[in-house]
């Protein structure tokens, strides 16, 4: 039986400092983050136990400070980052992460980029 289980945090709000322009680099913006990563459920399942699950409240507040603790141009490198300091720092072999500036495009709600990548990307 293939699992393709998941656990996924949906557009977290947090204030960064992300952008080209000068005026940006000086403020904090609302950036919108979403992300999935691999997970057994089943095995977590059987034990009812938050030891045998993938703790995301840990990996959330992660990348919360993450994002407060660090400076970027694109929001490609933002989410490049985030990619592999999760891959690095959890028990996690695979992730999809959304990053987007709310409002950033005129006339759009959103823009923004999304990759998946595995713990080869990061060998």
């Amino acid at each position: 039986m293939i699992k393709k289980d998941r656990i996924y945090v949906e557009d977290l709000r947090v204030k960064g400092t992300i952008g080209i322009f000068d005026w940006e680099k000086k403020i904090k913006q609302e950036i919108s983050l979403s992300y999935e990563i691999d997970h057994d459920n089943f095995s977590a399942s059987k034990e009812d136990k938050i030891e045998a699950t993938t703790d995301y409240k840990t990996i959330t507040k992660k990348i919360i400070s993450f994002i407060e603790e660090n400076k970027f141009e694109l929001v490609e490198t933002f989410a490049e980052k985030i990619a592999e300091m999760v891959i690095k720092n959890f028990d996690v072999n695979w992730i999809k992460i959304r990053v987007s500036k709310p409002g950033a495009l005129r006339f759009s709600k959103d823009v923004g980029v999304i990759i998946e990548r595995t713990s080869e990307d990061y060998e």
